[in-house]
């Protein structure tokens, strides 16, 4: 008999936690930070404490009660003696992003982590460029050690705990070396074996399928046991590399069990592709005088691509920051190709620079920094790709105009329309022309409205949902990473909803 069940993201976009278990052993796809849930307690300055473990996500029901959590994690006062323990194999991971994995940092190291080369160097790598919160800390992590009646938990400053991963397709020599090697710090690192899934002995036989996502190295799985179970991941059909999708449906035509996201579900479909956001960014590069700054997600370096080709097809040169250099380095190593070597690297002015920046400094002449104040001399000869948290560094350059291109997603909830506001602020103050956003009055308050066509989801929209069903022809269909799981019911007599913790047995 086989089992699934699903912890989180049945009902919330992100989030996803789904167990699979046959015959006693079982596989966690993906191990996300719900950030909806979040959310309703936290925000940017307001976090959980890291001094208390897995403390306080568990009381207020952000991640589920298992036996499973890193034991360095669970203060003295949390009692889990009581929490359902599971046999977990490993941790199958889609893709790098924070809603499918940023919760796997809590989880008992004994759990490999099973991905592509692509999505273990970005995790890997944007570990190294950032502070980790509670949880994202995937790649490696600090032990904690017990204070004060074991109740507080200190990390451990000179040692760091590398988890065993797997691969599901060959690596090499310098992805080896490079996801050993700390560039956080110089602390004592411990563990970290590294094999291929081929060499794998689980109760289920895992097989990979590259799709098509807002970021690199996104996977789609079929999972053989007694039955097979197909999951999606984050997918599209109108991106570059949509075929690879579609062709994951074809292969999970034998699949018992479609587990599918279902993001765009509550939206109206649009016609979108990149390339249309190639051919609008364009036309207004082309036209644009001064600086260019073109805006988009973070890791999304398909869109990085398209901008690198405008900026040489109008004879400009693209300016990335240092901690998308280091991240761009870091996938050199998934397959030995140069990706950087013709791209500029945005000289922040700093007193200090992190263990990781200078080991990008090291890594040779492939890296070229350019000063603000080359920048500034000649603004139009340039695409500077910016971020509302990069744009402090603009004051720097002080440009004398400017075209701003926002090609990332639409605001979602209120906190980030505030940031657009921001956004505009700096913008406006920069004299700045925007373009792919625009701030209007919606009653008494200021909100962003977004221009079609500088930008393309990373996810499937409702037309391409059923498309890709009824390609797959599943026996059942289990809708995650929604929130509005009812439209599958509407559209297919075949769709099970299950609730949090509930499973599905067959």
């Amino acid at each position: 008999m086989t089992s699934i069940q699903i912890f989180d993201g049945n009902d919330t976009i992100g989030g996803n936690k789904i167990y699979l278990e046959e015959k006693g052993k079982g596989i966690f796809l993906d191990f996300g930070m719900n950030f909806k849930k979040y959310a309703n307690f936290y925000q940017e300055y307001l976090l959980p404490r890291s001094s208390r473990g897995i403390y306080d996500l568990i009381h207020l029901n952000l991640i589920p009660r298992l036996n499973i959590y890193r034991k360095d994690l669970i203060p003295s006062d949390l009692d889990t003696s009581l929490f359902r323990a599971l046999n977990v194999e490993g941790i199958v991971v889609s893709h790098a992003h924070m809603d499918h994995c940023g919760n796997i940092g809590l989880l008992n190291p004994e759990y490999p982590i099973i991905s592509s080369t692509t999505t273990l160097l970005l995790l890997k790598a944007m570990l190294d460029t950032t502070s980790a919160k509670l949880g994202s800390d995937v790649a490696y992590y600090s032990p904690k050690n017990q204070k004060n009646n074991g109740r507080v938990l200190e990390s451990d400053r000179y040692k760091e705990i590398c988890r065993d991963i797997i691969c599901i397709d060959d690596f090499t020599e310098s992805f080896d070396d490079f996801f050993t090697k700390c560039a956080k710090s110089r602390k004592e690192s411990i563990g970290g074996r590294i094999s291929n899934i081929k060499n794998g002995a689980f109760e289920m036989e895992i097989k990979a399928h590259e799709v098509d996502h807002s970021i690199y190295g996104a996977t789609a799985y079929l999972i053989y046991g007694d039955n097979t179970i197909a999951y999606t991941g984050d997918f599209r059909l109108h991106g570059k590399q949509g075929n690879k999708s579609e062709e994951f449906f074809r292969n999970a035509k034998d699949a018992s069990v479609l587990i599918i996201e279902g993001t765009r579900t509550s939206r109206e479909d649009i016609d979108e592709s990149e390339d249309m956001v190639y051919n609008n960014c364009l036309k207004t590069a082309e036209e644009a005088k001064g600086l260019i700054v073109a805006d988009f997600t973070a890791r999304n370096f398909e869109r990085l691509e398209i901008f690198n080709q405008i900026a040489k097809k109008i004879g400009r040169s693209l300016i990335i920051t240092a901690k998308d250099a280091y991240l761009l380095n870091a996938l050199e190593k998934a397959d030995n190709i140069k990706i950087i070597e013709d791209l500029l690297v945005y000289g922040e002015l700093k007193s200090v620079r992190q263990y990781w920046e200078r080991s990008l400094l090291n890594e040779g002449s492939e890296i070229t920094y350019i000063d603000p104040i080359e920048i500034s001399i000649e603004q139009d000869k340039y695409i500077i790709c910016f971020s509302l948290f990069d744009l402090k560094n603009l004051l720097d350059i002080q440009p004398n105009q400017g075209t701003y291109i926002y090609s990332s997603s639409e605001a979602f909830e209120e906190e980030s329309e505030f940031d657009f506001i921001r956004l505009h602020n700096w913008l406006k103050h920069l004299k700045f022309e925007i373009f792919g956003f625009e701030i209007i009055e919606v009653g008494d308050r200021l909100k962003p409205r977004f221009m079609e066509g500088y930008h393309a989801s990373g996810h499937a929209s409702k037309s391409d949902l059923i498309k890709a069903i009824e390609i797959a022809d599943p026996d059942i269909i289990i809708p995650v990473h929604t929130d509005n799981p009812n439209w599958f019911i509407k559209q297919f007599d075949n769709s099970v909803l299950l609730k949090d913790y509930e499973a599905y047995k067959f």
